[in-house]
């Protein structure tokens, strides 16, 4: 509801500047599809920053990377340890051979040359020796684990964007110390524009004759001119009855960002007539009260 109210505000504002001349026509505004805030998942000191205010940047692309020596080292030691095959093959011979004297001990108990207890211990050590083994392995793989979480640990150093967007803000620079603390300003953010939502608010009395997935067209003159098709993608199902209007969405491709987000505009629906006051306004000149 609060965002309604803004909205209202600004398109009322825009009302004041561009009057509608059509009965068809609404006002509206531009927006960037969303704008990603990023922050640090990790406190580290700042290597490199690849991002300045209002460079294209790509999604996956890498625009901060945090100083990660100790983590690299720690990685290439879990990696060492991942490799290391003697504890497993010292396992492997002590099986054999415990293997061997068990299987020994056991014939000459069906001949009766050795003890039962001689059979027993035999049998225990070849138990232990398996035991040794499996143990072995499993420290191998810990390392192998332990492998993963050292190069996830770097890549959390790393910090991607998110999406295909514009840098609206740079607030970092390299030797800064990084913190994911909330109470910090965001490292960069970044306004997805290569498609655009188109916010109107139109009469109640038009809500019948809107759908999702009609087509409308957005048009602007200032700062750039703008007369493109727009797809509605989202009918508010919650009027505010204080000012007997709803909220439509609509979604503008901009694969060659060359539509600004944050502009004044007004969308054209064929099939959505104006509402009585809107006619009323449309005569009415502000110069004469």
């Amino acid at each position: 509801m609060t965002r309604n109210l803004h909205l209202m505000g600004l398109l009322a504002a825009a009302w004041a500047a561009h009057p509608c001349v059509l009965a068809a026509e609404f006002n509206c505004l531009i927006e960037p599809r969303k704008v990603v805030e990023l922050r640090s998942p990790s406190t580290g000191v700042v290597d490199r920053v690849d991002a300045e205010r209002g460079q294209l940047v790509r999604a996956g692309q890498v625009l901060v990377s945090l100083d990660s020596g100790l983590e690299r080292a720690a990685l290439d030691i879990a990696r060492h340890r991942a490799t290391m095959e003697g504890a497993v093959k010292t396992g492997e011979s002590r099986l054999a051979f415990a293997s061997q004297k068990f299987q020994r001990r056991d014939e000459l108990l069906s001949q009766k040359y050795v003890s039962q207890q001689d059979h027993d211990e035999s049998r225990t050590e070849m138990r232990l020796a398996q035991s040794e083994l499996q143990d072995a392995r499993d420290n191998r793989r810990l390392a192998e684990l332990d492998v993963r979480r050292n190069e996830e640990q770097i890549r959390l150093r790393t910090i991607r964007s998110p999406v295909t967007g514009v840098v609206v803000d740079r607030n970092v620079h390299v030797g800064e110390l990084a913190d994911p603390g909330e109470q910090r300003k965001p490292l960069l953010r970044i306004a997805e524009i290569s498609t655009l939502y188109v916010e109107a608010v139109l009469p109640a009395e038009a809500y019948a004759h809107v759908r999702v997935g009609q087509q409308g067209t957005v048009r602007a003159e200032l700062p750039v001119k703008v007369n493109a098709a727009a797809t509605v993608r989202v009918v508010d199902k919650v009027l505010d009855a204080a000012s007997g209007t709803f909220g439509v969405r609509l979604e503008l491709p901009n694969p060659q960002t060359e539509i600004p987000a944050g502009i004044a505009c007004r969308v054209d629906l064929p099939d959505v007539p104006a509402s009585p006051a809107r006619r009323e306004q449309r005569r009415f000149d502000p110069s004469k009260g």
